[in-house]
């Protein structure tokens, strides 16, 4: 039977390391890119005797995660010991959690902007919204990194908060994978409570693939991909995965409840070990952690709670009068969005600040390979440029020159424009000279204006424009040049 003919049931695990200064349990510090093992102690390198202490700001962003995504948080959490025995764990055993976790049910919508871009013209199921099963916090594991016949293991990342949610077997191909790991991103990043970088290793997705024929009740046959580092690593495997099982269904050949690895440089996945379910890891209660009651922390985290991305598009699009696509854009990182709600105050036109941040501002950041955060231009001055054409001191044009150079050098752009000597001339004096000229040195143009044709005009004024330098306001040409002509017909 072709790939269609079966139904895809997948399941997600993400990791997601949290944004604290210091580790689930123990004081160590958590940073990116430091020498290897220079981030320990005996706590998170496993030694004997060492105690573990509950991180209590990793505990309230999990409360405040589960908020974000519609979670509920039971009144009394614990941690457990998960058994197992992996070099990258020496104490052979995980401090996680097992049946009381920090949060319970929730969900995720699915952005349309969240799908790969060659799928968002064409998604299956619009408005989907896949339920979350649980969130629960526990340690990182150290990084492996293999090197032919060897491995080496670096221990900074060991013992850093880790968030894994799990969502319900909702998601039915690659492509709704994929933008349910962007969308949950996303709202992870607008609450503040991780950065969710894949290519630093901050989140690292498990997937669960099963296939059953069509009519068929009872699921297939659970196939788990472990540790998929990348989106587009996700989308891959999938599909891989997905064909690889069609075709042994075809043949005959039945699933095996198994965990495989993903082995990108050559597009396939390999069979790691068979058969692992929850009591293969001998899950008990921590001794050296005790219960936690939960009820304050959620009053804390309630007032914290921040507008999740589509109310925050609804909200732009209902009080600044941008488009949806503009609403979009804007909300596709909180900073960004920030920034233009920060620019937008005081203008008397939104949608021109948005205009400004989509069609200029975003386009000379990337030529010039700087990110948001790099941005030389603040909020302030975006809004003084918006406000410089809404006045009508510079035009459209000039305005883009001055922005180049506000990206170029973070100058003001009411410095570049006298600078550069290019406010607008409205003075009527000196235009109805220049008018005057041109009037006189286009006798055929002022009689096709004189006999009905009113777009005629459009040469005069850019004649007027050129002789000025380009200074003169356009908007005030328009009006002399009328007024002139209209002058002559009396």
């Amino acid at each position: 039977m072709p790939v269609t003919d079966y139904l895809v049931t997948i399941g997600l695990e993400v990791h997601c390391q949290l944004r604290t200064a210091s580790k689930m349990f123990c004081g160590c510090a958590v940073r990116y890119g430091e020498p290897p093992n220079t981030l320990t102690c005996p706590v998170c390198l496993g030694m004997p005797g060492a105690l573990p202490v509950l991180n209590g700001g990793a505990i309230r962003m999990t409360v405040l995660a589960g908020l974000v995504l519609g979670c509920r948080t039971p009144e009394v959490v614990k941690w457990d010991r998960k058994n197992y025995f992996y070099p990258d764990m020496p104490k052979n055993y995980q401090l996680s959690q097992f049946d009381l976790p920090l949060c319970v049910g929730g969900e995720v919508p699915l952005y349309d902007d969240a799908y790969p871009k060659d799928w968002q013209k064409r998604i299956a199921r619009p408005g989907q919204v896949i339920g979350l099963t649980r969130i629960h916090l526990e340690e990182d594991v150290a990084k492996s990194t293999h090197q032919g016949v060897q491995t080496v293991i670096d221990f900074n990342r060991a013992g850093t908060p880790l968030m894994e949610l799990v969502s319900e077997p909702e998601i039915g191909s690659a492509e709704e994978a994929v933008a349910y790991l962007n969308s949950l991103r996303q709202m992870l990043v607008y609450a503040g409570v991780s950065d969710a970088d894949m290519e630093k290793g901050q989140m690292r997705c498990d997937v669960n693939i099963s296939l059953r024929p069509r009519g068929q009740e009872k699921l297939g046959a659970k196939i788990e991909l472990k540790n998929l580092n990348s989106v587009s690593a996700v989308r891959r495997a999938i599909h891989f995965e997905v064909e690889r099982q069609a075709d042994e269904l075809d043949r005959g050949i039945g699933q095996v409840q198994s965990t495989r690895r993903w082995d990108d440089d050559r597009g396939e996945t390999a069979v790691m070990r068979t058969k692992e379910d929850a009591h293969d890891y001998r899950y008990f209660p921590c001794p050296d952690l005790v219960p936690l009651r939960t009820e304050a922390l959620v009053a804390e985290m309630l007032p914290l709670v921040p507008e999740r991305p589509h109310e925050k598009r609804e909200r732009f699009v209902r009080d600044y009068g941008v488009s949806g696509y503009d609403a979009v854009v804007l909300t596709s990182e909180r900073a960004l969005a920030d920034y233009f709600e920060a620019a937008a105050v005081g203008v008397p036109k939104p949608k021109a600040v948005a205009n400004w941040i989509i069609n200029d501002l975003l386009g000379r950041l990337a030529a010039a390979e700087k990110s948001l955060a790099e941005n030389p231009v603040e909020a302030g001055s975006l809004r003084e440029l918006a406000l410089l054409v809404e006045s009508g001191r510079i035009n459209g044009s000039q305005a883009r020159e001055v922005l180049g150079e506000m990206v170029e050098t973070g100058a003001l752009p009411g410095e570049i424009v006298k600078q550069r000597g290019l406010e607008q001339v409205s003075d009527t004096g000196f235009l109805d000279e220049i008018i005057g000229q041109v009037i006189a040195g286009n006798p055929d143009a002022v009689a096709k204006i004189r006999g009905g044709n009113d777009k005629a005009i459009n040469a005069l004024k850019g004649q007027v424009m050129k002789l000025s330098g380009g200074r003169a306001n356009p908007q005030v040409v328009g009006e002399l040049l009328a007024s002139a002509i209209g002058r002559l017909e009396e």
